[in-house]
């Protein structure tokens, strides 16, 4: 009995750090999409004045939306894929961060 009520404290508690270290890592990820949107239309709006075939300012801005979206769109998927995977993931890391603590205190 003992044995059960302490695995379930623990399983309790990895929960609430995978949970706290996906939380972070999906903060992470939405600040980067947030920053590289800001980034890309920076540079492209501070570069347009001194574009001056239209057919450039074209490709430019194509360019510029199809790195945005595939970029935004990868990590989306990502962020999807650890919601699926997060107890595999995030368990063995914190197994590991674990296990190095032990070792080295």
């Amino acid at each position: 009995m003992e044995a059960t009520l302490s695995q379930q404290r623990g399983d309790a508690t990895l929960e609430q750090r995978i949970d706290k270290m996906h939380g972070r890592d999906r903060a992470g990820l939405v600040a980067f999409v947030v920053v590289l949107w800001c980034t890309m239309l920076f540079a492209l709006f501070s570069v347009w004045s001194y574009i001056a075939l239209p057919e450039i300012r074209i490709i430019l801005s194509i360019a510029c939306g199809l790195v945005l979206i595939f970029n935004t769109a990868a990590i989306v998927a990502m962020l999807r894929h650890y919601v699926e995977d997060k107890h595999f993931i995030y368990g063995l890391d914190l197994k590991h961060l674990d296990e190095m603590r032990r070792r080295r205190g």
